[in-house]
């Protein structure tokens, strides 16, 4: 009896490490349709447009990679403290939302390289403050986004205080309520906040970027053959400069990484 017990825990245990799919590339051209985890909150990434539509740079490159696939798209808005756990579930196929790569985000997804994307972070700050370099922020209180991975290392090396919320309205909420004076976020965002006259006008991006760090797309682990369609395709989007191409439509500059990985993929 003790054996058998044994035995059924040991195939109870290797169910739950294996993935949920054999091939998810299987399973979304049979149900004909991909779902993305993509942000609606992340200007001009992806947000929602006067109709409530979620658009943006990455639900056109998730819409590039239904029609490739040749099926429908679903976007599923996610946040950072949501967006692996979702596609884990299996509520999402790919998350695809402005996630900075980093180790920990390896173990949990299977991250897709090439990178896509690069950012730096930087900070959104109310004209009423003026600061021009992060040691000046000492003592200072900055609203940010939960589960964004340099909160921590922020707080830790420039001694400011972090208080974080889910998504990206309710720190800009909190920070039009004075409850800091500027809000931590990925400096593409504070970009893209600044093409706003609402925000143009009071607010401002003084300090230099920093943690340079790229961005992922991932899926869950296990899906390797998902994973290369996902990585040639990032790879035929450099050669194409399709990133570029879209950066240019939603008025942002392209940063370094876009141009480089441009360059590097025109003359493979």
């Amino acid at each position: 009896m003790k054996k058998i017990i044994v035995a059924s825990l040991a195939l109870i245990a290797a169910g739950a490490a294996a993935p949920a799919s054999a091939d998810v590339l299987s399973d979304i051209k049979s149900r004909g349709t991909l779902v993305v985890g993509v942000k609606a909150d992340y200007k001009p990434f992806g947000f929602r447009d006067p109709s409530g539509q979620i658009v943006g740079i990455e639900p056109d490159l998730a819409a590039d990679l239904a029609k490739r696939l040749g099926v429908k798209l679903e976007l599923v808005p996610v946040v950072a403290s949501n967006r692996i756990e979702f596609v884990n579930q299996g509520k999402t196929d790919l998350v695809l939302a402005t996630m900075s790569d980093k180790p920990e985000r390896r173990k949990s997804v299977l991250a897709i390289d090439p990178q896509y994307y690069s950012d730096s972070v930087n900070v959104l700050m109310t004209k009423k403050a003026k600061y021009s370099n992060w040691d000046d922020l000492k003592g200072k209180t900055l609203c940010a986004t939960s589960g964004s991975f340099y909160n921590k290392e922020v707080e830790s090396k420039y001694g400011v205080t972090i208080k974080a919320f889910d998504g990206s309205e309710k720190p800009l909420f909190a920070l039009k309520q004075g409850e800091c004076i500027g809000y931590l976020y990925d400096q593409t965002f504070v970009q893209g906040k600044l093409l706003d006259d609402e925000w143009k006008a009071n607010y401002y991006m003084p300090l230099p970027g920093i943690l340079e760090t790229p961005w992922i797309m991932g899926v869950k682990n296990g899906e390797e053959g998902f994973a290369k369609f996902l990585s040639d395709t990032t790879k035929d989007w450099f050669k194409q400069g399709t990133v570029i191409e879209l950066e240019k439509k939603w008025g942002i500059e392209s940063p370094d990484y876009s141009k480089r990985m441009h360059e590097q993929a025109k003359g493979s």
